[in-house]
This record gives C-alpha cells, sequence and structure tokens, in this order.
C-alpha cells in the first residue's frame, strides 16, 4: 500500500509542478527542409549506426510537417493538460538538443525529428500567430487513441478525432489569412504524420475496459480501429490533405512493461500481445492499400514499424545495442515495473538501449525508424513506397 501511494505522491507532484520548458517553435534546423543536420547519436563503433546519416537531397517544395499520434510523437501537447502521461521534466530530454525537457517521451528526439524539417510545436504550445504554422503543428498527445475513452485513466489527453478537429480549425484559420486557393496549395504539398493506435490496447483492450474483450474478439477489434481510422483520413482528405504518412504499431510485447507483467523468465516477448499488434497491423496496412485505390490524388504509405523494430531486436549487436530488455529509465525487473519519474532511475548512458522507459524506445531506435521511413535505408518498412520515393512522385 505505502508503494502505491508513493507512485500517487510522485504522479501528483509532476502534474502540478512544472519546470520551465524549452518552447519547440524556438528550436530550427539550420539547413533547408529534408535536408538534416543531426548529430552522431552514438561514439564510432562497428555498427550500422556508425555509418554516415542519410544525405536526403533535395526535393519538391514541401512547405509543412503535420504531425499527429500519441506519446511516440508527443512534442509538448500533455504539456498542458492535466494527466499523469506527462514528460515536461528529467530526466525526460536530458539528451536532447537542448538537453532539457519538450514533452518529448524520450531521452532526446522522437521520429519526426529526424526527418529534416524544422521542429513543429504543439498545438496547444504554440504561441505566434497563425503565419507561425505555415510550417507545421504537432497536435500529438500523450495517452490517446482512435478511440475516444482510450486513456481516459491517465487523465485528460486529445484522441485522434480531436487532434483531426484541431487541424481542420488550423486549416480554417489559413483561409482567413492567406485565402482557399494558397492554403490548399499548402496543405496538399504538405506531410502528414500518423502514429496512433497503440494506447487502444494499452490503455483498452487489454485491460479489458467496459468489457471490450467479451464484446469484440481482436480481429473485429482491429476491424473497428481501422474504420475509424479510415474515416479519419478521409476527413483529412476532404480539407485537401494528400501526403500521408500512417505508422503501424510497435512490438509493445517486447516493451519492458509488458516483459514485467507477464514474467517473462528470459527476456522473451509476450507473444499474446504481439500477435495482436501485428494482426491490427495486417488490417492497417490493407485499409491505406484501399485508400489509395479509393481517393483520387492521395498518396498514403503504410510504415510497418513492427517489421522494423524486430529487426533492431533480432540484430542489435550490428546495430550497436548491447542492452534490449531493460529500459534506461524505471525500477523493477526489465526497469518495467514503475515509470520513470526522476533522474535517479535512468542510466547513465542510454545509447546502448533499445527501451528508455516503460514503453518508450531510446532516441537511436527512434533515429534508426526515422531513416527507415525516409528510404528503408536498414528495412524497407513501408508500403506500397518510402516517402523520399512518395516526394518525388
Amino acid at each position: 500500500m505505502s508503494i502505491k501511494l508513493l507512485v500517487l505522491v510522485f504522479s501528483l507532484l509532476i502534474i502540478f509542478t512544472r519546470p520551465k520548458l524549452i518552447a519547440d517553435h524556438h528550436l530550427t534546423t539550420r539547413i533547408s527542409p529534408f535536408y538534416p543536420s543531426i548529430p552522431p547519436f552514438l561514439p564510432p563503433s562497428p555498427s550500422l549506426r556508425a555509418q554516415s546519416p542519410v544525405v536526403k537531397p533535395s526535393l519538391p517544395f514541401v512547405p509543412a510537417l503535420f504531425v499527429f499520434g500519441d506519446s511516440s510523437v508527443d512534442s509538448g501537447t500533455n504539456n498542458f493538460l492535466g494527466t499523469l502521461a506527462r514528460a515536461d521534466r528529467l530526466p525526460y530530454g536530458r539528451d536532447f538538443d537542448t538537453h532539457q525537457p519538450t514533452g518529448r517521451f524520450c531521452n532526446g528526439r522522437i521520429p519526426v525529428d529526424y526527418l529534416g524539417l524544422p521542429f513543429v510545436p504543439s498545438y496547444l504550445g504554440q504561441t505566434g500567430t497563425v503565419e507561425d504554422m505555415f510550417q507545421g503543428v504537432n497536435y500529438a498527445s500523450a495517452g490517446a487513441g482512435i478511440i475516444l475513452s482510450s486513456g481516459s485513466e491517465l487523465g485528460q489527453r486529445v484522441s485522434f478525432a480531436m487532434q483531426v478537429e484541431q487541424f481542420v480549425d488550423t486549416f480554417q484559420q489559413m483561409i482567413l489569412s492567406i485565402g482557399e486557393e494558397a492554403s490548399e496549395r499548402l496543405v496538399s504539398n504538405s506531410v502528414f504524420y500518423i502514429s496512433i493506435g497503440v494506447n487502444d490496447y494499452i490503455h483498452f483492450y487489454i485491460r479489458n475496459i467496459s468489457n471490450v474483450q467479451n464484446l469484440y474478439t481482436p480481429w473485429n477489434f482491429n476491424q473497428f480501429l481501422a474504420s475509424n481510422m479510415r474515416q479519419e483520413l478521409k476527413t483529412l482528405y476532404n480539407v485537401k490533405v494528400r501526403r500521408m504518412v500512417v505508422m503501424g504499431l510497435p512490438p509493445i510485447g517486447c516493451a519492458p512493461y509488458y516483459m514485467w507483467k507477464y514474467r517473462s523468465q528470459n527476456g522473451e516477448c509476450a507473444e499474446e500481445v504481439n500477435s495482436m499488434i501485428m494482426e491490427s497491423n495486417f488490417v492497417m496496412r490493407y485499409t491505406v492499400d484501399k485508400l489509395n485505390r479509393e481517393l483520387p490524388g492521395a498518396s498514403i504509405i503504410y510504415c510497418d514499424v513492427f517489421q522494423s523494430a524486430m529487426d533492431i531486436l533480432r540484430n542489435h549487436q550490428l546495430y550497436g545495442f548491447n542492452e534490449t530488455t531493460d529500459a534506461c529509465c524505471g525500477l523493477g525487473r526489465y526497469k518495467g515495473w514503475l515509470p520513470c519519474i526522476s533522474p535517479e532511475m535512468a542510466c547513465s548512458d542510454a545509447s546502448g538501449h533499445l527501451w528508455w522507459d516503460q514503453f518508450h524506445p531510446t532516441d537511436a531506435v527512434n533515429a534508426i525508424l526515422a531513416d527507415n521511413v525516409w528510404n528503408g535505408r536498414h528495412v524497407d518498412m513501408c508500403y506500397p513506397t518510402n516517402l523520399e520515393t512518395m516526394l518525388h512522385s
């Protein structure tokens, strides 16, 4: 009982005592879009990560990046919400460019930070005019899901449908500012990155909220999620969005939390959980393929995060990782029992770890995933093509 009370006290402190944060709109890359200057994130080693960064050649006009999703891409939305899902204090952000917490659920950068565009502000965190949103906005919110009620036990969050509504509002503001034609041109040439759905399992289906497991088999639940995703993507299409990247779900059965919860003996993944995730990814890929055939002018790619993550896990030594089961920050077996809530709980060097905390990868993993999204540098994980080819077509 005393341990639960301690966790509650720490959680309340996280919510109601917020440190000064570094606003993302002050962080910009110093080079042209989609040509990132990424500092080395590992010392030289005979691994795949030691190779030279991918050089992204000049591209057709890509004015902005708009991001939707959950904690995998949240850049600070939850800093402004009453929620247990927060990353606005150290050790989060300790290896970020500013070495300060920004609201990213990582020790450093999240995948979208490695795509080369300027860091875009969170929708709730941006403080400028509508013109400041012309380079993009991040609507992602930790704890959010495709289902409205997913993550409700954590507190406030912005669901996927609500994020889409926020973008529609942004689009209307653009029209008032620069006119309909210019706004449609900006939006249709921009990249829309969507990474959401894992909380519908973590905080809804696996927890059997509202007795959902008796109402839906895993297959039917996946169909339900895909149907909702399909509707939101069509809503974006109807406001002139054309270039979309839909990220699949990661192998959360290999995350420290589920290895702890399912009492993994030797670091084995929870196959029961991973089986549901693989099934969900199959259905979502089919949904994206169908939308590409139905929506004239749409260019939607589906990226299989599960495939890329499992390649890293199986070939971790080639990638330069030496710790595949324990998180860098947490408490308990695999550091999966309690979340990362203080700097004292974190390892001294996260570069060799796959996992940063209970559920989230380190920035070293995020960099690899971004390279694979861009051009399949290590694994061809995006279908029908990668982001680089999509933008050239």
